[in-house]
């Protein structure tokens, strides 16, 4: 992409939009437009249109516009669903009508069945059940993947889909009722460092095994997929490995230095047990993952403390 491109970038001011948005103020792009910075409500129809119809975009980066763990998810089903649906339609008419040179559409792991064999694979999308947690958003963006799929067969619209892990790190949310799983629980670890409290309550058995994503590694991974992916086929960002809640729950403790106790709540839902990618497809076009687990949650921690 030139320097002088077009890009609009929408989500919901979180860590995957503010991330795309400062890499390209970093690297000097000029003409970057962030939902959230710009103030464009994306579920309202006329406000894309009129957006798309003065700046025309080139480049559309289409991110969740609402997200968050299984409690959010949980309190909030209603609006993960509509507002989603809503965006995910406005903003890919729009790109379609107004001529946007290519858009990637950025979907989640929960859209595979909960009992999905794995690593799970790009065909074993709509073969059985989600998992009921995260069912209204999944759906959603089941909905995005087909919307994007359809309109590039249908009217040559250049759209790619892609599958990202749970992405974190520096400027994540941290809020135990909103954040995804890893920032829930460095929030809540930190908490209990400057609280000195004797223990850290964390949802769950602990068994469930989760796969993640340093920041830095997605976008990365992104602005591969916009300069090199073609075609209707949906592409996975992963590491390749994943760990179990409690193995991540330990390793935020030595990273904070906490020296309490960890107490599983078994009486809250665990979510699908495993959600590893198989990213092969990715990793065979050349892109790697370069940040381990555990320096990302250094590197976060590290950036949490000093910002704070």
């Amino acid at each position: 992409m030139d320097k002088n491109a077009k890009i609009l970038i929408v989500g919901h001011n979180d860590i995957i939009e503010k991330s795309l948005t400062d890499h390209f103020a970093a690297d000097h792009f000029t003409r970057v437009f962030s939902s959230s910075a710009i103030a464009l409500n994306t579920a309202i129809q006329p406000a894309v249109y009129d957006f798309f119809a003065e700046h025309k975009p080139e480049y559309v980066f289409l991110t969740s516009t609402r997200s968050g763990g299984i409690e959010a998810n949980q309190k909030q089903p209603a609006e993960f669903i509509y507002h989603n649906l809503e965006s995910q339609n406005n903003v890919v008419y729009a790109a379609r009508k107004f001529g946007v040179k290519k858009l990637l559409f950025l979907a989640s792991s929960c859209v595979y069945p909960k009992e999905c064999p794995q690593p799970m694979k790009e065909e074993y999308l709509l073969t059985g059940a989600l998992e009921k947690t995260s069912e209204a958003y999944a759906v959603a963006k089941i909905a995005g993947i087909k919307l994007c799929q359809t309109f590039r067969r249908q009217y040559g619209l250049n759209a790619i889909v892609a599958i990202p892990a749970t992405i974190y790190g520096p400027g994540g949310d941290t809020g135990p009722a909103t954040a995804h799983v890893l920032g829930a629980l460095l929030g809540k670890f930190i908490d209990a460092v400057g609280n000195n409290s004797p223990e850290v309550v964390i949802w769950g058995t602990g068994a469930p095994r989760r796969e993640f994503l340093f920041v830095d590694d997605f976008v990365a991974a992104c602005l591969f997929l916009m300069e090199r992916c073609e075609g209707d086929g949906i592409m996975h960002i992963g590491t390749g490995s994943d760990v179990t809640i409690k193995e991540l729950a330990e390793m935020i403790q030595r990273v904070c230095g906490y020296k309490g106790g960890i107490v599983f709540d078994a009486s809250k839902p665990d979510g699908a047990m495993r959600k590893l990618l198989d990213s092969s497809r990715l990793t065979q076009m050349g892109w790697r993952p370069r940040v381990s687990l555990e320096e990302g949650v250094r590197r976060t921690h590290e950036a949490y403390l000093s910002n704070k």
